[in-house]
């Protein structure tokens, strides 16, 4: 079994389902006592976000790509980013270390292609919704059309994940305006709408909407899991 490397804490609400999702996987594959293999370096998640805010994307990347040098030496074979907006410094990340990435929008994107997809909605923080980063990738690697909801929407998105979810808050109402949201991404021709932030799977589901939901936390842990116990 490889060992997972986790860099989380963006938010620890969403690295906490990463650990469990992961250990699941691991234990249903392999029975008995078995769990995964892990090294994990947990950062501040105050100061990233500040970082995010201020437009200092030089100094997120090279707070993660120091975390990431750690988790390699602390005997990780591959790298999961328990997060998606902090996806936009995989370049500076990569060149810190000499294990693989495991992307989340490539893992994304198999099941999408899988289940024969052409068009997805996408829900984020604002910067994974507006920047080219993730659903640019979508589009130039896998021809995955993405649309976005408008911009009142997609601040409304923004601030129940910074103000709610990341806290841990759950509320009925953000919930309601989400599946209305999703919704309205069907009704411009989405086939299914991407929870692109890891902590959006912690408020909706299945049991809230018809529309399927591709929640990023699930796929990315899946996918480690095949990684990590891959011949």
């Amino acid at each position: 079994m490889k060992t997972i490397g986790m860099l989380g804490g963006m938010s620890w609400e969403s690295t906490a389902h990463y650990y469990s999702a992961v250990n699941q996987g691991v234990q249903a594959a392999l029975g008995g006592h078995h769990s995964a293999k892990i090294a994990m370096v947990s950062v501040d998640f105050e100061d990233i976000k500040n970082q995010q805010y201020a437009g200092d994307w030089a100094g997120a990347a090279a707070t993660l790509a120091e975390a990431s040098r750690q988790i390699e030496a602390a005997g990780a074979d591959f790298l999961l980013i328990c997060t998606n907006t902090m996806h936009k410094s995989v370049p500076e990340i990569e060149a810190a270390i000499s294990i693989p990435v495991l992307h989340i929008a490539d893992a994304t994107a198999a099941v999408i292609l899988g289940r024969g997809i052409k068009k997805v909605g996408l829900l984020g923080t604002s910067f994974t919704m507006e920047q080219d980063f993730y659903k640019g990738r979508l589009k130039d690697k896998f021809g995955i059309e993405v649309v976005i909801p408008g911009a009142e929407d997609r601040d409304l998105v923004n601030s129940v994940i910074y103000d709610e979810l990341c806290l841990g808050a759950l509320n009925d109402d953000s919930r309601a305006a989400y599946v209305r949201i999703i919704e309205g991404l069907r009704d411009e021709g989405a086939e299914a709408v991407i929870l692109g932030c890891t902590e959006i799977g912690l408020l909706v589901g299945a049991d809230d909407t018809d529309v399927p939901l591709l929640d990023t936390t699930e796929i990315h842990a899946e996918a480690a899991v095949n990684y990590a116990l891959a011949d």
